[in-house]
């Protein structure tokens, strides 16, 4: 496995896995790997196949943070990262720091205006223009042919996949299903800023979205989640909506697929999760 700093470092090197003959599949990280993110590295290997290679880059992107503090305690375990991309079979690692991904007067931004208006769009200004900046750049540097993301963050999957299509980018974009600890919390590397009583009271957040979709009307769904997230005084409720699943709109009648979907902070914790509505 190859650890570079730089563009130019990850192109030429990318020359000697394969040039433009093999399958290249990227795994954008912000490091912090769990599970989850190997998950996301098998489906990697999978779809690159024996002839191609797996790139993973790991970036704590600044300009997607909408808090100062949430960026600074945000976890940097890069060698633990970085051993666990060896023992995945990983075959490069991109892992820059934000001087060499972005000029000191940069000036372009790439936004997407419709299906990052709400949800975590809404809740954190800026958000998906600096998902959708360093995610179209990763795309660039590496030339990759897929790049495959997980399903937990549904919004941003939505958002990258429109950006893909809207731009013609010919980057094939592949999904994972939300990886779960055994007591129904999403795997995130957030997680691991949780104190011991937050940690045990977070898998509630699953709990009120899965027995909230049980019911019948938009308006009893929303309801019974809310009823389930409050009861615990540690949890405080960021957003909790019904969305359309493809436009990501609020919906008022289940008419078809939806997403219930929550942020909650767990003292300055936030945490994300849904559940499909059919």
């Amino acid at each position: 496995m190859q650890v570079v700093a730089t563009g130019v470092e990850l192109r030429e090197l990318l020359m000697e896995y394969g040039g433009v003959a093999g399958r290249r599949v990227l795994v954008p990280t912000m490091g912090a790997l769990h599970h989850g993110h190997l998950e996301l590295v098998k489906r990697a290997r999978e779809a690159a196949g024996p002839a191609g290679s797996v790139v993973v880059s790991i970036f704590v992107n600044p300009i997607q943070f909408d808090r100062s503090d949430d960026l600074e305690a945000y976890p940097r375990p890069m060698a633990s990262d970085l051993e666990q991309c060896r023992a995945a079979g990983v075959d490069v690692v991109f892992a820059p720091d934000a001087g060499a991904m972005y000029f000191s007067d940069r000036s372009v931004t790439v936004s997407e205006s419709l299906l990052s208006r709400g949800l975590c769009g809404a809740a954190r200004p800026g958000h998906f223009d600096g998902v959708c900046t360093v995610v179209l750049k990763l795309f660039l540097l590496s030339g990759c042919h897929a790049a495959v993301f997980g399903e937990k963050d549904f919004q941003q999957l939505a958002v990258i996949r429109r950006m893909v299509r809207d731009l013609d980018v010919p980057v094939e974009i592949l999904a994972c299903p939300t990886v779960r600890e055994s007591d129904g919390l999403a795997m995130s590397s957030r997680n691991a800023r949780l104190t011991d009583k937050q940690r045990a009271d977070a898998p509630r957040i699953h709990r009120a979205l899965t027995d909230a979709m049980k019911l019948g009307g938009v308006a009893d769904i929303l309801a019974a989640a809310r009823a389930g997230i409050e009861a615990s005084p540690l949890a405080r409720i960021d957003y909790l909506e019904l969305v359309d699943a493809e436009t990501l709109q609020p919906v008022t009648t289940l008419t078809r697929p939806a997403v219930l979907a929550a942020a909650v902070f767990y003292g300055d914790v936030r945490l994300i999760d849904h559940v499909a509505v059919k």
